[in-house]
């Protein structure tokens, strides 16, 4: 045999060989994710049956009820199987952050909320027509975008028929007290079409110094940023303030997308997670034992095609997904 068929010869047999280590490692593979898909399957058997005690707990004293009115994020179709509503939260069945064209499902049909404080004023989150028809009387908005809020509430008051609300004008670091809650504007790190907007996200808190709830509401937002995090008192380059006791925050991106365009306004669950256990490390978020960190703002690449069970048992320690009308009662403890 002379060199060139001697390399054509080497050449076949490698291919043969690639060709069969390939064939072996796609096996290799599917028995990997068959395996992994069982392991969640199983997983989520087993966490169905352990739900937080904050999920069948009765609020009293000083506990703060949340019912999470919507989860998801922009991107859920309606028609879509398993879609989730976009996000708003409604606090002690009398304050709402947020209010949405598809929260209505959830909202007790004999609530009638008077006071609700905004994030910012994307659609998926601002809809003030709906918010007059929902009883709202009372609006918090950031100063930054006041003339837009003015403007979008008199058209809706016009549309509806209904009363002109009393709107307020919210600073970075702002408390306003209202129904018994003390309710914080912090800086989130989002962006909308009108560049000198600035997005917030809430610090709420309820009860007194000894026993209460301090409620870090995280969305839409990429990551903490410093300014929100001393407000609240969880950098941990300055003295530790109180902690906080509980804790949603959104993780638009979901699993395994932490390169997804939307790191520059948004969350992953890698980031919820990593931000999770650097506050416990840091004695700054010390929850009642067994109260998980709650994940809202979910987009199609975080719940996809799996159950809820199955996405909850995909998720790291402390992470849990909330749902569609699911109401979670953060018992107050000792701050």
């Amino acid at each position: 045999m002379d060199r060139r068929d001697f390399l054509k010869a080497s050449a076949v047999a490698a291919a043969i060989a690639g060709l069969n280590e390939a064939d072996a490692f796609a096996d290799t593979l599917s028995e990997a994710e068959a395996a992994a898909k069982n392991k969640v399957g199983k997983a989520a058997k087993k966490l169905a049956l352990k739900v937080p005690s904050c999920e069948t707990a009765t609020a009293s004293g000083n506990d703060l009820s949340v019912l999470f009115l919507g989860t998801g994020s922009a991107g859920w179709k309606p028609e879509k199987k398993g879609h989730r509503r976009m996000s708003s939260v409604l606090l002690d069945s009398k304050v709402l952050i947020d209010f949405t064209l598809s929260a209505w499902e959830y909202l007790p049909k004999e609530c009638s909320p008077e006071y609700i404080f905004y994030t910012h004023s994307h659609g998926d989150h601002f809809q003030p027509e709906q918010a007059l028809k929902a009883g709202v009387k009372n609006v918090w908005v950031s100063r930054t975008w006041e003339e837009r809020a003015v403007e979008a509430f008199s058209k809706a008051s016009a549309a509806t028929g209904l009363p002109m609300p009393e709107l307020n004008f919210l600073e970075i670091g702002q408390c306003v007290e209202v129904e018994g809650l003390r309710i914080t504007a912090l800086p989130a790190n989002h962006a909308t079409s009108d560049v000198s907007e600035q997005c917030l996200m809430y610090l709420v808190e309820k009860g007194s110094d000894g026993d209460g709830v301090r409620l870090l509401y995280a969305t839409d937002t990429g990551g903490i940023p410093v300014r929100a995090a001393r407000i609240v008192g969880l950098d941990s380059h300055i003295n530790p303030g109180k902690a906080i006791t509980a804790f949603v925050m959104e993780a638009t991106m979901g699993l395994e997308h932490d390169e997804d365009f939307r790191l520059f306004t948004h969350s992953s669950a890698a980031t919820v997670a990593r931000t999770a256990h650097m506050l416990v490390q840091t004695q700054r978020y010390l929850p009642p034992q067994g109260q998980p960190v709650y994940l809202t703002h979910i987009s199609n690449n975080l719940h996809d095609k799996l159950s809820q069970d199955e996405l909850n048992a995909s998720l790291p320690e402390p992470l849990r997904a909330a749902y569609d009308g699911l109401k979670v009662v953060f018992k107050a403890k000792s701050l």
